[in-house]
């Protein structure tokens, strides 16, 4: 049964990769790809906590979510120990992490969406999600990623997410140096 559901899920996945530089659309899915990138988040979430303070705590918040969200990734991906699909395009992260399940780059954007929608205006959560589900689909489209892993790590972004939002109040008051 297993092996039914593995190969539907290659095969789905199959279906929606794309070739690299075989489409005129290419660098968007690319650029998308990457926008989910924890250290391009960290880098700009650290300079926003160090010069500016009226959002010192909301970056702080979400710094903490990304680390944490992170391990619990790695933690899946090396009991799991799932093989990314075979493919050229994207050798920084097969190199760096040979594991696909769960996606992390689905469920950080996921967990983003998910704070920025319950904590931030409600057209920034409409942004942040539709960007969430542009760089999910992008990490089937450039081949890094199968169907589930994509769907595992927006299932666990999401319930990150609102864990992280319900928790919030405690990490500020045990932590009020960096919050």
């Amino acid at each position: 049964m297993l092996d039914k559901i593995y190969d539907l899920d290659k095969k789905i996945s199959e279906n929606f990769r794309m070739d690299d530089g075989g489409s005129p659309w290419w660098k968007l899915v690319t650029f998308f790809a990457h926008s989910g990138d924890s250290w391009f988040w960290l880098i700009g979430l650290l300079a926003i906590w160090a010069f500016f303070s009226a959002w010192r705590d909301l970056a702080a918040f979400i710094i903490a979510a990304i680390l944490g969200l992170a391990a619990m990734v790695m933690l899946v991906k090396f009991t799991v120990r799932r093989s990314r699909p075979p493919g050229e395009w994207g050798s920084i992260y097969r190199n760096t992490d040979p594991h696909s399940f769960p996606s992390g780059h689905a469920a950080r954007a996921s967990m983003l969406a998910v704070i920025a929608i319950l904590s931030g205006p409600l057209w920034v959560g409409i942004v942040m999600a539709i960007w969430a589900i542009l760089v999910s689909l992008s990490r089937i489209l450039t081949g890094m990623h199968y169907f589930s892993d994509v769907l595992a790590g927006i299932l666990l972004g999401i319930a990150i997410g609102q864990l992280g939002v319900l928790t919030r109040p405690v990490l500020s008051a045990l932590l009020p140096m960096i919050f």
